[in-house]
């Protein structure tokens, strides 16, 4: 009804503007019509892709929001207060040196997100190294897609989230979803499903009964911390079953010996009594994949959010590499992007291994290509930094930063052990934080900077499939608030930078970008505003074209142009012709199962799981703020078998203490009967004493370093029972 009534208004409105959804990966094209500040229209600009979501169609009422920041806020005696631009930002530029001088310039510290524009985690990046010459600066993007990511390099030589256009997506016969639930994450997605799903051929594996699991035809409930046992067992009845893909495996991929030696000892009986997961349903779910004319396997983030999150991913591209999935049409592994601008967010610098265009910090090649366009000495730039929650943990103790900028997230919420990391960000000298809204965090803070919203400003951002969108200002912002990239540049200036070196525009930002791009992994150099402008479909790589005489470059891993135009048409399927290794072939990947970092004991008996609901995004910072979404979910709950909460003297609707070894979470009971009755889930959208992630578990995989977020050991008591922790 929604639907229909707010495109009939947005058809008579003038001044409409063709924008993206500010929220998942799938960046939803949608449409503004400015009518006021309070009643921005939004219809969905192409619903042939699935329309927009919930999320989507009540995204523009938090522009005219009373919660909205429009002043900045300096800390007085201990309380926030009004406070000029000028003030605010001499104070914080005042500070900044004093510390640098006093510690050196890691004593500063920058926290990004995987939700700012391409522009912006680009400048941000560059800002960190070049105004502060600090290591220190790292993502929320750290806490999301980046063991997915290091699984993809290691076997492919590239990561992208889906090496393909998603609308390949919508010719699957099989697709196997592991750890992700888009029908509350991303419904639209759902739409590129439905012939797998009309077919019988969705295979979802998740310890709930998701909305998305009740669509499958086969769910798998493994236990929580156990998908890597799943994996190997499935990849065992493939083998077994003379499913393997021998003319794939012997031309296109290397390691499948070393890796078939560890899948030989997880049989799916015994992988049975390690997951909970029946040996015929594995069986099936090998024949699913193996016999469809067309199959993919997806991992999402309960794959990766575990501290085996490398090798959990790792063991589902092993599985798909066996029955020749990547690198054919049609086919494939990908992985399921969260955040806004998750795949972007994370090729252009802001994270503290990585310099723009994926580039390597420690690689000196990398290193002299960023710096020459920075026009700084490639000695200059610091070295790796420390990972998200390491410089979170660090903060304000001996060796870490005593000051912090944070642009673009909110860790009080959304960090693991966040009791601890709400105690670093108190002991900070200088906290400082640029929001739109008054978060947790900011809060928190010395200096708040009122920035502006998706609405009010252009930018790029790069979608789960690798296509670079432009996103376009529809309405002015409020007075008084400015942009992430005006900010960065009085705050360069402030501190001694010349004002040309860190530009407000964000298309000059962004053919800078271009060219700290180029030749890199993540090439940009080709993508220009003009092309975006004019509708194409840009998928990076997107090298310049070569000057006329001299050959295009064979980049490994891409394949060829398929059309050819005035610029490079993109690269909408990775690894047709080879992958991104030297020799261009895939790496499988030899990994065993180890099991959570914290199981369930006589202590803390229950699985604790965390994941997002469907009216709320990542810390709720924004949708607790928007009254439809609100009202739908206005707060945090407990999901539990009836049975585990009678156990714990608990009914449907009483208030519930959920209990780890790092906190308490007190929450009201949902009995849900196809809860596992090992299980408990939490959704993370919530402060206070509702934090799922009072709880989580801050242990890190060692290669991505990505907290463990998706599995903790806890117990369950009503509320009202005190006890010592």
């Amino acid at each position: 009804m929604r639907a229909a009534t707010s495109t009939r208004l947005a058809d008579a409105d003038v001044g409409a503007v063709d924008t993206h959804c500010p929220y998942c990966a799938l960046q939803c094209g949608m449409t503004l019509s400015p009518a006021g500040r309070a009643s921005v229209r939004v219809r969905p600009r192409d619903p042939s892709a699935g329309g927009l979501c919930q999320k989507g169609w009540t995204s523009a009422a938090l522009l005219g929001s009373p919660a909205r920041l429009t002043t900045p806020l300096v800390r007085d005696g201990g309380t926030l207060r009004p406070a000029s631009w000028d003030e605010a930002l001499g104070l914080v530029a005042r500070r900044i040196k004093e510390i640098s001088a006093e510690r050196g310039p890691d004593a500063v510290a920058v926290f990004g997100g995987g939700g700012l524009t391409n522009e912006k985690a680009y400048l941000l990046g560059k800002f960190a190294r070049v105004a502060l010459g600090t290591s220190q600066v790292d993502y929320n993007g750290r806490f999301c897609m980046s063991s997915a990511a290091a699984a993809a390099h290691r076997a492919f030589g590239l990561d992208r989230g889906l090496p393909f256009p998603l609308a390949d997506l919508e010719g699957a016969d099989a697709v196997l979803l592991a750890g992700a639930n888009p029908a509350e994450t991303m419904p639209p997605f759902l739409s590129h499903l439905r012939r797998a799903m009309d077919a019988g051929g969705l295979i979802v594996v998740d310890p709930r009964r998701t909305p998305t699991a009740e669509r499958a035809a086969l769910h798998l409930a493994p236990a929580p911390g156990t998908d890597l046992a799943l994996a190997l067992g499935i990849l065992h009845a493939a083998v077994a079953g003379g499913r393997l893909d021998h003319a794939y495996v012997a031309e296109r991929t290397t390691g499948f010996e070393e890796t078939w030696r560890v899948a030989a000892a997880w049989w799916p009986e015994r992988v049975e009594r390690v997951t909970g997961v029946a040996a015929a349903d594995q069986r099936r779910a090998a024949a699913m994949l193996s016999e469809a004319a067309s199959a993919y396997v997806l991992t999402a983030r309960g794959v990766e959010q575990h501290a085996t999150g490398v090798d959990t991913a790792g063991a589902w591209i092993n599985l798909a590499l066996a029955l020749g999935l990547p690198g054919r049409r049609g086919s494939g592994w990908g992985c399921l992007t969260g955040q806004g601008n998750g795949q972007g967010g994370r090729e252009h610098g802001q994270k503290a291994d990585q310099l723009p265009g994926y580039r390597k910090i420690d690689d000196p090649a990398a290193r002299a290509h960023v710096a020459r366009v920075w026009g700084i000495e490639p000695s200059a730039l610091p070295g790796p930094g420390r990972s998200a929650f390491e410089l979170l943990d660090a903060l304000g103790t001996g060796g870490g930063p005593s000051a912090l900028l944070v642009f673009g997230s909110n860790p009080a919420v959304s960090a693991p052990h966040s009791a601890r990391v709400a105690d670093r960000l108190a002991a900070l000298d200088l906290l400082v934080v640029s929001d739109i809204v008054l978060s947790e965090t900011a809060r928190m803070a010395d200096v708040v900077l009122p920035i502006t919203q998706w609405a009010e400003e252009d930018g790029t951002l790069t979608n789960l499939e690798g296509r670079v969108l432009l996103r376009r200002r529809a309405l002015a912002p409020p007075p008084g608030v400015r942009t992430d990239l005006e900010v960065l540049h009085d705050l360069a200036v402030l501190l001694g930078q010349p004002p040309e070196r860190f530009p407000a525009d964000p298309e000059t930002v962004f053919t800078e970008l271009r060219a700290a791009s180029e030749g890199g992994p993540a090439d940009y150099s080709g993508v220009t505003w003009d092309r975006l402008r004019a509708g194409e479909r840009l998928h990076w790589p997107v090298p310049r074209r070569p000057e006329h005489g001299q050959p295009e470059r064979d980049k490994p891993g891409h394949d060829k142009p398929e059309h050819d135009k005035p610029g490079h048409p993109g690269t909408p399927r990775l690894f047709l012709d080879r992958f991104a290794h030297p020799d261009g072939r895939a790496r499988f990947a030899a990994v065993d199962h180890k099991g959570p970092a914290e199981p369930p004991d006589e202590e803390f008996p229950l699985y604790a799981i965390t994941g997002r609901v469907l009216q709320h995004y990542q810390s709720g910072a924004q949708t607790r703020r928007v009254e439809e979404l609100r009202a739908a979910v206005p707060e945090a709950y407990v999901e539990v078998h009836p049975d585990t909460a009678r156990r714990a003297g608990l009914s449907d609707g009483a208030a519930a203490a959920v209990v780890g070894r790092r906190g308490r979470v007190v929450v009201p009971v949902r009995c849900v009967p196809s809860m596992r009755p090992d299980v408990v889930f939490l959704p993370f959208h919530f402060p206070g004493a509702q934090r799922a992630n009072l709880v989580t578990n801050p242990a890190l995989d060692p290669v991505s370093r990505m907290p463990e977020f998706k599995v903790c050991a806890v117990r369950l008591t009503p509320a009202g029972e005190r006890e010592a922790q």
